[in-house]
């Protein structure tokens, strides 16, 4: 089972995720794409995460090898986030189909956090643009191989639909 939980920033995302994780059978893995640097406010964010996850949980820093760290982590998985990893790639580009390969290959529950950043202003720069439409298309691959898709608006879950007119 893949899930896929979109939402903004402070929307609520990844508290919905590690609660999703945390009733899948097996200890969890929790894949962090986002390698902190020097930035405190980044540190204090991080920190809090890990305050929130269950002693048990194993973190990985996954960074750019994200998808070959994916297919190489036995049982439940929770990636989070799929906005990092785009950041940190040379151009913003990344592989999304070795990600959504290593996400349908798996054998166990994986859930992937990602931010929803096509809602808010049209970036202002040329990286911000680059970066919108890299993490969006990235999204729209990722949830068309996941079996669920979450979207989380102010801590409110809104699970979304398969794509098409209805």
């Amino acid at each position: 089972m893949i899930t896929l939980v979109l939402g903004g920033a402070r929307s609520g995302k990844s508290e919905v995720a590690e609660r999703i994780a945390a009733r899948l059978a097996g200890p969890v893995t929790y894949l962090a794409t986002l390698i902190p640097g020097g930035d405190p406010d980044l540190a204090a964010r991080i920190e809090a995460h890990r305050a929130r996850r269950p002693a048990g949980w194993r973190t990985v820093e996954a960074g750019a090898g994200l998808p070959a760290v994916l297919r190489s982590v036995p049982g439940p998985v929770l990636v989070d986030a799929l906005g990092p990893w785009v950041a940190a790639s040379p151009g913003m580009i990344v592989d999304a189909g070795a990600l959504c390969a290593a996400l349908t290959g798996r054998p166990a529950d994986t859930v992937v956090v990602s931010e929803e950043v096509g809602l808010g202003v049209h970036p202002a720069t040329e990286d911000g643009r680059r970066f919108r439409d890299a993490l969006g298309t990235l999204n729209q691959a990722v949830a068309a191989v996941a079996d669920e898709v979450l979207f989380v608006v102010a801590g409110r879950i809104l699970p979304l639909g398969p794509p098409g007119v209805r």
